[in-house]
């Protein structure tokens, strides 16, 4: 039978960790436990942690769903505001909702944390019967790997597709091997960018035993910058990141710029099995292209010599195209036991998903890449 814990802190960090896997550092207990104990999730924030779990014969967890109820859609990257208002002036009330994700990360990944695989199914159910027995309006899993996408159609959720740009490692020998993957013209441009935007400057890696409270205290001022701008205020507090470099630091990697040794701009980066994961980016001067050369390039070159297999660039950003990230399928899963509720959204993801497709199309045919022959 499932149970809801209060939060993944109070949980065995090894047991969640045999059911999260290794692969994905957004899923580990390290960081899904940051965000609970710096308060970046919890009270006040919207973000209600409620980790639903089903235990083996063993007496341990043998599956596990990161699980949140949220009185708002901030920080998701799935965009449902259309869907509360259309509810809400039907006379529903959309909000609180459950979602299943990684918190403020657009990343793909295991949402169903399986260490008996044969449990997807009840787990599923589990989320159910909690939006089910709490009169909820819905459930939402965001960012789902293209592996278990399949078990949540089969449970009848609704599908629902995005677009991301990747980079995509061909066992490239260093970033002048990448570009000669190119065309002469965004060759070209690219050296350029990268000859302009670290001019003056020294680039800094830093990960593991190298991250310093100074260099965190340098990365909160550009992650606050940013924050500003986009979302109003920050999602995640500052003791979020000491809690990050003291739990798991080997897989956060830092760029900084600096220029005559003060740190003027930063890139944070977590570090997947096989995959780079760029995540935040801010900065205090304002320097041409430094934007692309901290999150993209230099995120190419970190995974070219980790041999990690694609840089995930995070959410939007069709900049990305002429910089060697080429467009993926992302995908989210919707459980709306509404009838009437189901059916609007239904309609609108079928003329939505047409849309998607052709603009990956469309973008695919405009990558940067040469031509054969």
């Amino acid at each position: 039978m499932a149970r809801v814990a209060s939060g993944i802190a109070e949980l065995p960090r090894d047991q969640w960790d045999a059911c999260a896997g290794t692969a994905n550092p957004f899923m580990s207990w390290d960081f899904l436990a940051a965000l609970e104990k710096s308060g970046s999730v919890g009270p006040g924030t919207g973000w209600q942690p409620l980790p639903l779990l089903i235990d083996g014969a063993d007496g341990r967890i043998a599956a596990a769903a990161p699980l949140y109820g949220k009185t708002h859609s901030q920080g998701e990257y799935v965009f449902d505001h259309g869907w509360a208002d259309a509810w809400e002036r039907a006379g529903g009330r959309y909000y609180p909702k459950i979602q299943l994700c990684a918190p403020f990360s657009p990343v793909p990944g295991p949402r169903l944390l399986l260490r008996d695989p044969l449990l997807a199914p009840a787990l599923i159910a589990g989320i159910e019967t909690v939006v089910d027995r709490n009169t909820l309006s819905s459930a939402h899993a965001t960012f789902i790997e293209p592996a278990q996408l399949a078990l949540f159609e089969a449970a009848g959720w609704l599908i629902r597709e995005d677009i991301q740009f990747h980079f995509t490692n061909k066992g490239y020998r260093d970033f002048d091997d990448f570009l000669t993957s190119l065309s002469s013209a965004k060759r070209k441009n690219i050296r350029k960018e990268r000859a302009r935007a670290v001019e003056g400057l020294d680039i800094v890696h830093l990960t593991g035993a190298g991250l310093r409270e100074e260099h965190w205290d340098d990365f909160w001022r550009f992650y606050q910058n940013t924050g500003a701008r986009k979302w109003g205020r920050p999602y995640l507090t500052r003791a979020f990141f000491s809690l990050l470099g003291e739990s798991m630091p080997d897989r956060v990697l830092l760029v900084l710029a600096q220029r005559q040794g003060r740190s003027i701009a930063g890139a944070l980066n977590l570090i997947g099995e096989d995959a780079l994961y760029g995540r935040y980016w801010g900065c205090t001067e304002d320097v041409p292209n430094l934007h692309f050369e901290l999150c993209y390039y230099q995120a190419i070159d970190a995974a070219i010599a980790r041999g990690l297999s694609r840089v995930e660039a995070g959410a939007q950003g069709g900049h990305k195209l002429a910089r060697g990230y080429a467009p993926e399928p992302t995908y989210s899963a919707h459980y709306l036991p509404n009838p009437s509720f189901r059916r609007a959204v239904a309609d609108f993801l079928a003329e939505e998903r047409a849309s998607v497709e052709r603009d990956r199309a469309w973008l695919s045919e405009r990558a940067p890449f040469r031509k054969p022959g």
